[in-house]
C-alpha cells in the first residue's frame, strides 16, 4: 500500500501464502501446456489442409495491403469515434432526464434507458438502414452505423452515469445549496465532476463494445476494417489468413482501452486524498 491508503483491491484480494503459490504456479504451468497443445493441435491442422501455404499469406508482404487494411481500421476508428460521442451525450442526457424529480420525465427516460439496453444493436442498424430512408431522409453510411450503435450503448452509459452521481457523498450537495448555489451549478461544478471521475474506467470498457458494435458496418457498406476485410478475402480467397490479421488488431486495440481502463483506475484510486485519523 502507497501513502497508507488501501485500494479496493488491497481490501478484497487477501495474497496468497505458499502452498497456495506452489498450487496457483502449478496450475497455470499446467494450463499453459494444455494451451500450447491446443495450439500446435490447430497449427498442424491447418497445415494439412494447406492453410499455410504461402499463396494465403504472401499479399501480406505488400504496402498496398497493409495501406487497404488501415484505411479500414481509420473508418473503424472514426466510427466508434463518432458512436462514443453520440453514446456519452445521450447517456448524459437520459440520466439527467431519470433524476430530474419530474416524474413523467424520469418515466420517458427510464423506458428509453430499458429500451436501449433491451434491444440488440443490429435490430437498430437494421431500423437505419430500411425504415428511416423511406421517410425520404437519406444519411451517409457512417451515420447508419453510428447513431444505432450509439442508441443501443447510451442506455448503458446513463445508468453507469448515474451510478457515479449516486456514488457522491449527498453532503456535499447539501452543503453548497446552503451556500447559496443553484442546483444546476452545484450537480456541474461539484457532484458531475466527481461521477465522472469515479465512472471513467467503466466508460472506457464501454468504447470497446462500442468498438466491437461497429463491425456490423458491413450491414450499412460502410468502409470500415470488417468490410475491406471482406474485399481482401474476395480477392485472394485467404478467408482464414485475412481474418486472423483483423483479429488480432482488434485484441490489441481492446487490450490498449483495457490497460487504458486499468491505469486510469489505479490513477483516481491515487489521486484521493488521504484522510487523517
Amino acid at each position: 500500500m502507497n501513502n497508507g491508503q488501501t485500494s479496493i483491491r488491497d481490501a478484497l484480494y487477501e495474497a496468497p501464502g505458499p502452498r497456495a503459490r506452489r498450487w496457483i504456479a502449478a496450475g497455470t504451468a499446467a494450463v499453459l501446456l494444455l494451451l500450447a497443445a491446443l495450439i500446435y493441435g490447430v497449427i498442424h491442422q491447418f497445415a494439412i489442409n494447406g492453410q499455410l501455404d504461402a499463396r494465403y499469406w504472401s499479399f501480406f508482404a505488400r504496402y498496398t495491403t497493409w495501406r487497404f487494411i488501415g484505411n479500414g481500421l481509420a473508418g473503424t476508428l472514426t466510427a466508434a469515434l463518432t458512436a462514443g460521442v453520440i453514446t456519452f451525450f445521450a447517456g448524459l442526457l437520459l440520466m439527467l432526464g431519470r433524476i430530474s424529480g419530474i416524474r413523467p420525465l424520469e418515466w420517458l427516460c427510464t423506458a428509453l434507458i430499458e429500451f436501449s439496453r433491451g434491444v440488440p444493436t443490429l435490430l437498430f442498424i437494421y431500423f437505419f438502414f430500411l425504415v428511416v430512408p423511406q421517410f425520404g431522409i437519406k444519411l451517409q453510411p457512417i451515420w447508419k452505423i453510428a447513431m444505432p450503435v450509439a442508441i443501443s450503448a447510451a442506455g448503458v452509459v446513463a445508468e453507469v452515469l448515474r451510478s457515479g452521481v449516486n456514488a457522491v457523498p449527498k453532503g456535499q450537495t447539501e452543503a453548497a445549496v446552503s451556500l447559496g448555489m443553484q442546483k444546476g451549478s452545484v450537480f456541474f461544478k461539484i457532484v458531475f465532476p466527481q461521477a465522472l471521475r469515479y465512472v471513467v474506467p467503466a466508460l472506457i470498457s464501454e468504447v470497446v463494445i462500442v468498438l466491437k458494435d461497429t463491425t456490423f458496418a458491413y450491414v450499412v457498406n460502410y468502409a470500415d476494417l470488417m468490410q475491406n476485410a471482406k474485399v481482401l478475402i474476395s480477392n485472394y480467397d485467404a478467408l482464414l489468413s485475412v481474418y486472423l490479421v483483423v483479429a488480432i488488431i482488434y485484441i490489441l486495440i481492446n487490450y490498449i482501452l483495457n490497460k487504458l481502463s486499468v491505469a486510469v483506475a489505479r490513477r483516481g484510486e491515487t489521486a484521493k486524498p488521504v484522510r487523517s485519523r
